[in-house]
């Protein structure tokens, strides 16, 4: 099968050595994703329903280019620098994935890569 990278450009993917997303076959897997505009700090500070919004916004273009759409998503994993906000991220998923109902994790997390990101998001999807 053939492997295929997709990129969002970000800054950290070249220095790291990750892809926003890598398809094989019938599958997608989203790296971790947060909010952060180009100088790495989120464009929605302080509001982690708006960060997951977006968030999941930037996973359906990645998606989207591999070929794939949010229906076909089958796991998402959530990571939130504070659990008791977790009632403002479910919102957005269940708006998001109501009738897709994938399974889902959400933990709390010390930190992320800057402070002003409250979420990061993992997708996986399959056709």
């Amino acid at each position: 099968m053939n492997r295929r990278s997709i990129s969002s450009g970000g800054p950290w993917e070249s220095i790291g050595g990750y892809s926003r997303a890598v398809v094989v076959g019938d599958s997608c897997w989203v790296a971790g994703t947060t909010d952060a505009g180009p100088d790495g700090t989120s464009r929605h500070p302080g509001d982690i329903g708006a960060q997951a919004r977006a968030v999941f916004e930037i996973v359906g273009r990645a998606l989207a280019e591999g070929g794939f759409s949010m229906s076909d998503v089958v796991r998402t994993r959530m990571f939130l620098t504070d659990i008791a906000r977790a009632p403002e991220v479910i919102e957005v998923h269940g708006e998001i994935f109501g009738s897709i109902r994938p399974a889902a994790a959400m933990v709390q997390v010390t930190a992320l890569i800057d402070p002003s990101l409250l979420i990061e998001i993992e997708v996986d999807a399959h056709r």
